[in-house]
């Protein structure tokens, strides 16, 4: 018995000692297995991708490659910042390139990552920068089909597309929700120069806000950005002009973004005719919308839209600041008026009620 018991003692703790180097052996592979499958599971998921911050930095070498040494045929136009090159990237990208002479800065880059992070389906990227030789460049998507500002008064390259009432409402309505999303932003990032010229539209005529922050990014780098602006520019907030005081607001951009519904539903520039906003300012019940109305709409438009339409116009025009109404509400209330306004002409055919929707609205005439 004296010989037994260590015996017994013995394989007891023998048979724990395997038994505990069996779990730890287990532990060990379920601990392996669980790590590959998060592994598998965040690079399925693009999880494990390193992410962008900020926006790109491109080197001068690829954008002169790009454009072409910024070469005049890929010149497509000059705006605050300054000239506008078309350009092609490596990757396939197409882009608008922005270039004007400065000094590297770092506050340059601060601004233009912030820019970068606004972003919307109803505003222009801003994909990139350029700091070298002496020059700051801006890079944007590309937006293929111009501003409003061509498509309503047209110019010597491109003569425009007729744009029926309904096609107006559409592109109003993507302009509001692109600045209603600025001004949501905490603190509520402030457009400065918005009018017809710098909203562009897509293939789809999809519009889309241009040059946001520009003024404030120039103001910021020392630049005379805000004071080099027309002193008669119908889109500045009149009250602005008087004071002399450019303190712009989220007010101030509601006021251009009646300016701009003028110019869209009369078709003549607000800058040689301010009679049109003063129009619409003294807008009353009686006032006859054919004297305001873009006569070449010619499939027509039902009166009831309309006025709606210029009374909201009226409200975002209103000397007072105070008075104006917020972005968000003017949103609402143009794709209230452009549901209405679907509804009202929907075309009959037999006993099924047809709309002409989406891509299919601008499939107009030159």
């Amino acid at each position: 018995m004296s010989g037994l018991l260590p015996a017994v003692l013995g394989g007891a703790v023998g048979g724990l000692t395997l038994l505990g180097i069996v779990i730890v052996v287990i532990v060990l592979c379920l601990r392996h297995h669980r790590r590959n499958s998060d592994s598998s599971e965040s690079s399925s998921s693009g999880q494990a991708l390193p992410e962008s911050q900020g926006a790109r930095c491109l080197t001068l070498e690829e954008l002169n490659l790009a454009t072409r040494n910024f070469s005049n045929e890929n010149l497509i136009g000059q705006g605050m910042f300054g000239e506008v090159y078309k350009g092609l990237l490596q990757d396939g990208t197409i882009v608008a390139v922005k270039r004007r002479h400065s000094p590297p800065s770092q506050e340059f880059i601060q601004e233009v990552n912030y820019l970068s992070s606004l972003q919307h389906r109803n505003l222009v990227k801003l994909l990139g920068y350029c700091q070298e030789n002496g020059m700051q460049m801006l890079v944007y998507e590309y937006i293929p089909n111009g501003s409003v500002s061509t498509h309503l008064h047209g110019n010597s390259h491109a003569p425009g597309v007729r744009l029926e009432f309904k096609h107006r409402l559409s592109i109003a309505h993507g302009a509001a929700k692109g600045l209603s999303h600025l001004h949501s932003l905490t603190p509520p990032a402030v457009h400065m120069n918005f009018k017809t010229s710098n909203v562009l539209v897509d293939e789809d005529f999809i519009p889309k806000v241009a040059d946001i922050g520009i003024p404030g990014l120039l103001d910021r780098l020392g630049v005379t950005g805000l004071s080099s602006r027309e002193p008669n520019d119908p889109f500045v907030d009149p009250r602005m002009r008087e004071s002399m005081n450019l303190n712009f607001s989220i007010q101030s951009d509601v006021y251009s973004f009646g300016v701009f519904i003028v110019e869209l539903v009369s078709g003549r520039r607000a800058v040689s005719d301010q009679s049109i906003i003063q129009w619409v300012q003294n807008l009353h019940e009686s006032s006859d919308i054919s004297a305001i109305a873009d006569n070449r709409m010619t499939s027509g438009f039902t009166s009831e839209s309309m006025k709606e339409l210029l009374r909201l116009t009226s409200w975002c025009v209103n000397p007072m600041s105070e008075q104006r109404p917020s972005m968000s509400l003017v949103e609402a209330e143009i794709h209230r008026i452009r549901e209405q306004e679907i509804s009202l002409t929907t075309v009959m055919t037999g006993r099924t009620p047809t709309v002409t929707l989406g891509s299919q609205l601008f499939r107009t005439s030159r």
